[in-house]
């Protein structure tokens, strides 16, 4: 219980919240509940912290337990070696980080076999401890004869590991005793990391400076190691994986053998010189090298995380995208050679149609495509083409552009992000989904779901291969897949799922719902019909009372038995909120009259929160969230995102002029500013410096995926097909 309350105590400072937020939190994380649930239905135990602070919350709480666990395991460990001091168990008691824990550890660690273990066994640790002691007067040389082995007592038996054959073997055993006890103090490893992180820079020099790479800037490079950011790092340790870069550490050397000289050497004596070696010998071959490896490994997984925290960031507003809904669209897939695959979709996503073209090159059969799609615009009906953003993408564009100008219906285009498209195209998922289309075409179909509904579409794919973040194929993939999947979570719980037409992959990631309870959720759909109340979700098979609990306020039942079911309401609350319309003389039926919404709202809205709660005996967090919900039933949250650019003309990268003003959709953020796609080939980049008028920190402060934004041109690079942009005064 001490150390629960000591891990609960430390998160509540990490994380600036409530002790009582944190304490209750745990609870129902160890009583099994998911984050979606615990951040939308128990925001009176927690006070009503985020999904995000909750998520971080559970990652701390994780980490922390593993860290009281390696302690616990070391102390064990050092007791066994009869070497535990009241010293060991308060430094351990102290230590914040695991990297703390193995220094501490360090010196009782079976060690593999080092000069200092060859030396130990030959019996020269005492003399070892008198050189540290630097008290006897006795010559060194004169000691040290004392450790020589007597060649009388050497014969054909005796191991050649317990042999010291000279004084000078002597004297350099003890020196790496020394060496090694030095190496293995975990105050001086403390020390030098401090000043390392302090005073240190990192260091990059190109291996052929001739060379023109992605990494020229870091040919000639150093930053200090406190400062570098980590798109940098990331930069950095990619060029040298890739041999393009040397990388080291520098390091004010000086100062780090002063520091621990004048913690070793105690005065002038005979030792001093033998000291002075030996320090310099455990910082060059022991401490340095792992001290370089400890901190390019801090630096790298803070990097990682970062990154990590970014893809997340810009995978939320990508996945709570603005479904376009109520058209009809054509998925427009781009190629070259083997054409331009085409897919009809209608409103609701079911498949109409799908065809070939050849606009592009070789054939060129601009004519022939045009006369096609026309007539599947007219069969069908298409208000917008969804065009993928891959190769020939703007080719197909301009053909598109050109052929929508001849039609007097009125039709629209979207450039839409193909990223994942291929992967899921050759997926089990879409043989599932479309066993008798061909591969290639099942591209073009999800280009078109993905404008229609992004959400339902993006699940299906690997949340690596949704084509945003930095770096995301060089960080710890286990920690990316662990943090994307509670992102996708949250957006998925956020909007919540028509039970009666959400896909398997759609529905694994409802609170409390895995994959095999949602394949089972479909199966029970495709033999009884559609669900028609949320509480039939029991009868599905290994859908338990728990689970039901946790997924059942995400589920949506439209066109169901209990109107509230359209709602976030969750069953536990149906009596409050029935409650909650008597108060103001109307019931959940009348939530399906659109007649009477509008005066329901306004009631709503001037109902005291703090009065009701109490004669309800609910929470006023969730009262206000009932009170939401039933204000706006059936509402998508995503309406309130920025919805997709429809164009209806094409920009050429010719036609750019600096100082030209534009609308564009941010595409990307990281560390050093956003990409905005203005319609040309490729997507303009604002500078973090470019970002605002005033000083941005962090670009995800200003701007997130998905935004629309007006941007001007302030430079352009016809060479690269470049483009420089800024939010300043646009």
């Amino acid at each position: 219980m001490e150390e629960q309350n000591k891990i609960a105590t430390r998160i509540a400072e990490e994380l600036n919240i409530k002790l009582t937020q944190v304490t209750k939190t745990i609870e129902l994380i160890d009583g099994g509940n998911t984050i979606p649930f615990i951040a939308r239905y128990r925001k009176e135990v927690t006070g009503g912290l985020s999904d995000e602070t909750l998520r971080e919350l559970g990652e701390r709480l994780t980490y922390l337990r593993n860290l009281e666990a390696r302690k616990e395991e070391v102390k064990n460990s050092i007791e066994n070696q009869g070497k535990l001091t009241e010293e060991i168990v308060k430094s351990l008691e102290d230590a914040k980080t695991l990297a703390e824990v193995e220094d501490i550890y360090r010196p009782y660690k079976q060690k593999k076999k080092t000069r200092a273990t060859i030396a130990k066994a030959k019996g020269l640790e005492p003399l070892a401890n008198i050189i540290l002691e630097q008290k006897e007067q006795t010559p060194i040389e004169e000691i040290a004869k004392a450790y020589v082995t007597n060649q009388e007592n050497i014969d054909e038996n005796t191991p050649k590991e317990q042999i010291v054959a000279s004084v000078e073997e002597a004297i350099q055993g003890a020196k790496d005793i020394i060496a090694e006890t030095i190496s293995d103090n975990p105050e001086y490893r403390k020390q030098i990391k401090r000043k390392c992180y302090r005073d240190g820079f990192i260091v990059s020099k190109g291996v052929n400076p001739e060379e023109k790479t992605a990494y020229n800037m870091y040919y000639e490079f150093q930053e200090k190691i406190n400062r570098i950011p980590s798109h940098r790092i990331l930069a950095i340790n990619r060029g040298e994986k890739e041999e393009v870069l040397k990388v080291k550490l520098d390091k004010n050397e000086e100062d780090i053998l002063n520091y621990i000289s004048q913690d070793v050497i105690k005065g002038k004596t005979q030792f001093t010189e033998i000291l002075e070696d030996t320090i310099t010998d455990s910082w060059k071959r022991l401490i340095e090298p792992s001290i370089d490896r400890e901190i390019r490994s801090d630096l790298t997984e803070k990097a990682e995380d970062q990154a990590i925290k970014v893809f997340g960031k810009n995978a939320k507003p990508l996945l709570l995208a603005a479904p376009l809904k109520g058209y009809t669209v054509m998925g427009f897939d781009p190629a070259y050679r083997t054409g331009c695959k085409i897919a009809v979709i209608d409103e609701t996503g079911k498949l109409l149609a799908t065809t070939t073209v050849y606009p592009t090159e070789p054939q060129n059969d601009v004519e022939g495509a045009k006369k096609e799609l026309k007539a599947l615009i007219a069969k069908y009906n298409i208000d917008v083409i969804a065009i993928g953003n891959g190769t020939a993408s703007r080719e197909s564009e301009n053909f598109v552009s050109n052929m929508i100008k001849e039609i007097e219906k009125e039709v629209h285009y979207a450039i839409v992000s193909e990223a994942g498209a291929s992967v899921y195209s050759a997926s089990k998922l879409a043989t599932e989904e479309y066993p008798n289309i061909n591969v290639s075409l099942r591209g073009a179909i999800s280009i078109a779901r993905r404008l229609q509904d992004p959400l339902a579409e993006l699940v299906k794919i690997d949340p690596k291969a949704i084509g945003v973040g930095q770096y995301q194929h060089d960080v710890n993939q286990t920690k990316l897949t662990q943090s994307l999947t509670g992102v996708v979570e949250d957006a998925v719980n956020e909007v919540g799922v028509d039970v009666n037409t959400a896909t398997p992959s759609l529905l694994s990631y409802v609170s409390g719902i895995n994959k095999t309870i949602a394949n089972n959720i479909v199966k029970y759909r495709d033999e009884n019909g559609k669900l028609t109340e949320r509480k039939e979700l029991l009868k599905v098979a290994k859908l338990g009372k728990v689970a039901f609990e946790q997924c059942a306020g995400f589920i949506r039942i439209p066109g169901g038995k209990n109107p509230l079911e359209i709602t976030a309401v969750h069953p536990e609350s149906y009596e409050t909120a029935e409650k909650v319309l008597q108060k103001i003389g109307y019931n959940k039926q009348d939530l399906l009259d659109k007649t009477q919404l509008k005066e329901i709202k306004n009631l709503l809205a001037e109902l005291k929160i703090a009065q009701i709660a109490t004669e309800l005996n609910v929470g006023e967090m969730t009262l206000k969230d009932i009170i939401e919900e039933l204000s706006k039933p059936g509402r998508d949250p995503r309406d309130e995102m920025p919805k997709q650019i429809l164009r209806a003309d094409v920009l050429k990268f010719e036609d750019l002029r600096e100082g030209m003003t534009l609308t564009g959709t941010v595409r990307n953020v990281t560390d050093f500013g956003a990409f905005v796609d203005i319609g040309v080939k490729h997507d303009g980049l604002v500078h973090i410096s470019q970002l605002s008028n005033s000083f941005v920190k962090n670009p995800s402060d200003v701007v997130s995926v998905g935004d629309i934004v007006k941007v001007k041109v302030i430079g352009i690079d016809e060479e690269r097909q470049k483009v420089q942009l800024s939010m300043k005064d646009a």
